[in-house]
């Protein structure tokens, strides 16, 4: 079992001093990463995306406050959960930031202890709600992605797509003789039989922005984006070729002696789909004439 990767807390203040003692300080437990000043912060949070910023308030050229302002203005960075760490101690100070989003407020000089407890409880809230988040968009049968992920990813490389003019596939995957199959050998076993083809599923996503989801009962969906029409197809052969070799008998089947798949794919650029939900309905159009050919095969048109 891989260790859990440690949390990556980014530290921002112009002063060294401070941020080699906050560094030392939680290096032992967390990745800490470092800033001088907001812009650094602003650019570091939204590459390295860290769990934690702890932020300096008085700062030259752009203070914690204004930082704070452009992470929640970025959804990128929107979530990200924001301790001040200032020499203002004022009580409208403290407001101000908790008012703006912060999630705490710590005054200096600051007490390690204080530091280490809080930082400690703000993470293990991150932990708690990205594990919330997680399960709303996981399906609990198969641990893909749910629809409502799929609808979310679906928009956004869509849109990214549009904007970039890169190419972008979308497959849906229908179980073959399904039904029968319960039929045949029983609900249990049907869960396994998804739960193997949705492995397979996963396994054939390539890059990390590659998604495959469950759309509804045995039917999957995969998105590739930056992906042309014939690598796609490449991408669902070899999952096609995957499932062949897992040899997962299906008696009941009309098709063949053991379970298969029909997949309709399509790909922007090469329909002239003028909306996500036309680039879509391609693909299903391909699905139903796979079924329609005899299941058991692919169609990418």
């Amino acid at each position: 079992m891989n260790p859990v990767e440690p949390q990556k807390v980014l530290i921002c203040d112009d002063d060294p001093i401070n941020r080699q003692l906050l560094a030392e300080l939680l290096k032992p437990d967390y990745t800490v990463l470092l800033a001088k000043n907001g812009e650094q912060a602003l650019e570091r949070a939204a590459r390295l995306m860290p769990d934690l910023l702890l932020l300096d308030v008085v700062m030259p050229d752009m203070n914690g406050f204004d930082v704070l302002r452009r992470l929640r203005a970025d959804p990128a960075t929107a979530q990200l959960a924001v301790i001040f760490i200032s020499g203002l101690d004022r009580p409208e100070d403290e407001a101000n930031g908790l008012k703006l989003g912060a999630a705490d407020y710590i005054a200096k000089p600051f007490n390690a202890t204080v530091v280490m407890a809080r930082v400690a409880l703000h993470l293990q809230m991150v932990r708690q709600r990205r594990m919330l988040e997680r399960l709303a968009n996981v399906d609990g049968l198969t641990e893909l992605a749910n629809r409502r992920r799929f609808d979310e990813v679906y928009a956004q490389e869509w849109s990214r797509a549009q904007r970039s003019g890169t190419p972008l596939s979308i497959a849906l995957l229908d179980i073959d003789a399904f039904k029968q199959y319960n039929d045949h050998y029983g609900h249990p076993a049907g869960d396994r039989a998804l739960r193997a083809v949705a492995r397979a599923a996963r396994k054939a996503m390539r890059r990390p922005a590659d998604l495959a989801a469950r759309y509804g009962g045995e039917e999957l969906v995969l998105i590739l984006p930056e992906t042309g029409a014939d690598e796609a197809r490449g991408v669902v052969d070899g999952l096609c070729a995957a499932l062949a070799e897992l040899q997962l008998a299906h008696a009941a089947s009309s098709v063949a002696p053991v379970l298969t798949v029909s997949v309709g794919g399509a790909t922007l650029g090469t329909h002239g789909a003028e909306s996500a939900a036309a680039l879509f309905e391609a693909a299903d159009n391909h699905l139903y004439r796979a079924k329609q050919a005899g299941r058991n095969r692919v169609v990418w048109r």
